[in-house]
């Protein structure tokens, strides 16, 4: 039995008693298990039972759902896909591997990554109408924009794999999406520069592919650095999926109602594309441009202190890990790797970073309450020594969590306990009012 196949909470003997004060009443509520992590009261039937909703902005507290894809302990630096851990699959596995197992339930033998990495590679070309589709975007679109355009315009030309109730239809557009995503976050970037679009090359592997489409021009053969592949292959690695975050969270909503697949992922990418959910890295080097010199760090850490000032140190700390993030510590090693064989360890920028990162790390106050750097603050370092502007860098993320989003979007279909997403609310309007007629309004 599959790891995806094995999905499902475990209803325990213990229940939580709910007294309401005002009345007396008492309800029983289950408390369910999974595999690992917290428990869950489960509230589906509280409203039949009190009349009355939880309340939970923001869904902090509330699982929306069963899943067997990604588990994350923030208090103790844990992050794993299928069981394995992050660092472990980061190290010695590839994204083509990690895309197999988000998807599959499993890694996969020999064989079965080699069929899976040909089917994959075999759809990388995107229609040549989406061609024209790309010219009718102003020459300075963001290349979020077109990137948000193009995948949910998918749909007009794939019509056979849109039928989410046929299981062959879904696996054909989940390697569809995985596959044309960075042909798409190429030309949407070679478009934005003015340069001519780069078909894809199926004698290079995933990243090599992207990287070669996206800075390889006809003019000059394109030189691949291993070191700089292996890197954006990591980087992939280590944003492919988050568990239940805000932009999974919308494919999820937005799947439960029988969209299709390329309109569900285009929904991802626009919540990614929010500055508190995708753009964190780009923030890191608006950070270390304030920022200007090494000789002004120890002001900028002293403002970080101090509780009056709005000034933050981006790229420290993370909402859910409370402790080091573990794609931190992976993504440490890459950037050693590539800033040393790009030759761009004299960079401003690059070298106040890593100072920056030495002074934090010194000071007691950032060690005791565990403001660790975090993915964000190495991936955007990476992405600008490898030459990607920062209007790339969430087209990057989303590239990679493409992935996650589809092997999230593909449990929630198959799964029989499905429903369509209705939030509840806490209404705070005005009560009922009578219809004044336009003479009697004032």
């Amino acid at each position: 039995m599959t790891a995806e196949r094995a999905a499902s909470h475990v209803e325990t003997e213990e229940t939580v008693t709910l007294t309401i004060d005002k009345t007396g009443e008492t309800h029983q509520l289950r408390v369910l298990s999974g595999t690992t992590g917290p428990s869950a009261i489960d509230v589906r039937d509280l409203y039949a039972q009190t009349g009355m909703f939880t309340y939970d902005p923001g869904f902090t507290s509330t699982a929306s759902c069963d899943s067997s894809l990604t588990y994350i302990d923030g208090d103790a630096g844990i992050l794993r896909h299928r069981g394995y851990a992050i660092e472990d699959l980061a190290e010695h596995s590839d994204f083509m591997e990690v895309c197999y197992l988000l998807l599959n339930g499993d890694l996969p033998n020999a064989k079965q990554k080699a069929k899976f990495e040909h089917t994959i590679t075999n759809h990388t070309m995107v229609h040549e109408q989406l061609m024209y589709l790309f010219r009718g975007f102003r020459r300075d679109a963001h290349p979020m924009s077109i990137l948000v355009g193009v995948t949910g315009a998918l749909s007009a030309f794939y019509h056979d794999s849109t039928d989410i109730s046929d299981a062959h239809q879904r696996m054909v557009a989940s390697h569809r999406l995985i596959a044309k995503m960075p042909t798409i976050a190429a030309l949407a970037y070679k478009y934005s520069i003015g340069q001519p679009f780069v078909y894809p090359r199926n004698d290079l592997n995933f990243a090599e592919n992207f990287l070669h489409m996206t800075f390889s021009v006809p003019a000059e053969e394109y030189r691949l650095l291993p070191e700089v592949s292996r890197a954006m292959d990591r980087i992939f690695i280590l944003h492919a999926d988050h568990e239940q975050n805000a932009s999974t969270s919308t494919v999820r909503l937005a799947g439960s109602s029988g969209a299709n697949p390329f309109a569900c992922i285009a929904a991802g990418i626009s919540s990614l594309w929010g500055p508190a959910h995708g753009g964190a890295n780009e923030a890191v080097l608006n950070m270390l441009g304030e920022i200007g010199s090494k000789d002004r760090i120890p002001e900028f850490i002293a403002r970080a202190k101090d509780k009056d000032d709005p000034f933050r140190l981006m790229g420290f700390g993370h909402r859910v890990y409370k402790n080091y993030d573990p794609r931190a510590t992976v993504l440490r090693k890459s950037c050693d790797e590539v800033l040393a064989a790009l030759g761009v360890g004299d960079e401003p920028l690059l070298d106040l970073a890593m100072e920056l990162e030495k002074t934090a790390l010194a000071d007691p106050y950032f060690v005791e309450r565990k403001l660790f750097p975090n993915v964000d603050f190495y991936s955007g370092i990476l992405l600008k020594a490898m030459g990607f502007p920062t209007s790339m860098f969430t087209v990057l993320f989303a590239l990679a969590r493409t992935v996650g989003w589809v092997a999230q979007w593909k449990e929630m279909v198959e799964d029989p306990k499905q429903r369509i997403g209705r939030p509840r609310q806490l209404y705070v309007g005005p009560d009922e009012r009578k219809f004044v007629p336009m003479a009697g309004r004032r």
